[in-house]
């Protein structure tokens, strides 16, 4: 049976880029790519072209340095205090962890919470929110993968706008230079965990007063073009390999065009089911990420369904454990036909209820 998978990460990948990774695990130009020197020639050509064409994909602008770091993006909620906050630092609260990078920079002195959602549970995202000029940054988290929200445009701020965009970088066009830092965590679009993308506009790095740890100073990374410690080898060829696949199948623009046709065709079957019914706000809904649950009227269905829909293959669905309901998950290595295969299965449970 196939299965069809929809975990939101550790989450899907492009099956050749799996194929590929696999083979480079047995053989790496006669080494495994687990045993080469990261600073060999044949990985320094590794890196340098994930990050010309990450560079190349997002259109990223002079004066931008791109980091491939360990930690994951919980890291970057220390990071970028460390490296950036002097007085003060704005954040926008739209779920978990955009409150996890907000607890960290409480750390480093005064937090501004410039909107949340969190009495309504995250499911929309707040709108016409003042971001205070005196701020030294502004820290987003563009798509919120428990609650279903996702922000589908670029925001102006007048101070340095960081974003956490760890669950769906490469899924749409964005403008870098309205951007002071970039951060992503690999194991949703680019690759699997243990490496985190880091993009950031040069220029607004040392204005702090304070010590940086060596590890936590992104100019400890740029300067040594993120060798200066061992870096994870696998899940950044791994990434590379994705950004080959984005690239030959259209780049940016493509990925954009079928997210919306895969996240429509499931919003759709939800609106119009009898039993289900999404959880975000319509104007807010994720096309990365789809939250919805039973109606009220069946909540009592809930474990059977999950029960039938991994009896059919579907797998990486149950809802977060802090929300419930249920989750599927449909990065760009998604294929339409998963998607039509999951929407297949709940007409199939709700004919039989």
């Amino acid at each position: 049976m196939k299965k069809h998978n929809f975990s939101a990460g550790p989450s899907i990948l492009a099956q050749e880029v799996i194929k590929k990774s696999a083979e480079a695990v047995l053989d790496f130009n006669g080494l495994s790519i687990l045993e080469i020197s990261h600073r060999s020639k044949d990985f320094e050509a590794v890196i340098e072209e994930a990050r010309e064409l990450f560079k190349e994909l997002l259109n990223i602008p002079e004066g931008y340095s791109v980091l491939f770091l360990g930690g994951g993006a919980s890291l970057q909620f220390c990071m970028v205090p460390f490296n950036l906050f002097e007085k003060k630092a704005a954040y926008l609260n739209t779920g978990v962890w955009a409150n996890k990078a907000m607890k960290e920079a409480k750390g480093f002195g005064e937090v501004v919470e410039v909107a949340s959602s969190k009495e309504a549970n995250y499911t929309f995202i707040p709108k016409d929110f003042v971001i205070p000029t005196d701020a030294d940054y502004f820290h987003i988290t563009t798509n919120n993968t428990i609650y279903g929200t996702e922000l589908l445009a670029d925001l102006d701020s007048p101070v340095p706008l960081v974003a956490d965009m760890s669950s769906d970088i490469l899924s749409r066009p964005i403008d870098v230079a309205k951007y002071g830092i970039i951060y992503a965590g690999a194991q949703k679009n680019l690759g699997p965990a243990g490496v985190t993308v880091v993009i950031i506009r040069d220029e607004i790095l040392g204005k702090v007063s304070r010590y940086i740890p060596t590890m936590l100073n992104y100019k400890t990374h740029i300067a040594e073009g993120s060798m200066f410690n061992t870096p994870p080898v696998l899940p950044i060829y791994t990434t590379m390999q994705t950004l080959r696949w984005v690239k030959a199948n259209g780049g940016i623009e493509a990925m954009e065009k079928r997210n919306i046709e895969k996240a429509e065709l499931l919003y759709n079957a939800i609106d119009n089911s009898k039993i289900f019914v999404g959880t975000a706000a319509k104007e807010d809904r994720s096309r990365m990420n789809v939250c919805f649950v039973m109606k009220p009227e069946y909540a009592a269905l809930e474990a059977d369904f999950q029960k039938f829909a991994s009896a059919a293959g579907m797998d990486g669905i149950k809802g977060h454990r802090s929300v419930g309901g249920f989750r599927a998950s449909i990065y760009n290595a998604m294929p339409i036909e998963s998607v039509q295969a999951l929407i297949d299965c709940m007409q199939e449970f709700e004919k039989q209820h």
